[in-house]
């Protein structure tokens, strides 16, 4: 299927699928005689993957140090991803990104309760 019908099938636009490509998530696809590229079920089908990781709030670059293994999941949706293999590039992404979420709202926390505070008009330093 040519760009326009993959990214619909995908729930995304055209863009983004070249977006994916030029970064690394999704190989190359074949081209028509035309050069147009075209895409099948398989292709589609880790976008979906590619999206739904994204959606769960990990990176573009937190993915490109995955993207040789974006196929397991694509292959069987249920597999654990977050488990760091020793030697692996790119393991212990997840584990990562969870840190970086719970430092990112341990920090939005206190400052939803610093302005809490002052919207109070109760001064109060956090240390």
């Amino acid at each position: 299927m040519r760009i326009g019908d993959a990214a619909e099938a995908a729930g995304t636009t055209p863009r983004a699928l070249r977006f994916y490509e030029e970064r690394g998530l999704l190989p190359p696809p074949g081209r028509t005689a035309t050069g147009q590229r075209e895409y099948g079920p398989g292709e589609v089908a880790r976008v979906r993957v590619i999206r739904e990781l994204l959606a769960l709030g990990l990176t573009v670059e937190d993915l490109r140090t995955v993207a040789d293994r974006i196929d397991l999941l694509v292959e069987d949706p249920r597999r654990r991803c977050g488990q760091p293999d020793s030697g692996v590039p790119g393991s212990g992404v997840v584990d990562r990104r969870i840190a970086a979420l719970d430092a990112e709202i341990g920090r939005l926390t206190r400052q939803r309760t610093e302005l809490a505070l002052r919207a109070a008009g109760i001064e109060h330093r956090a240390g």
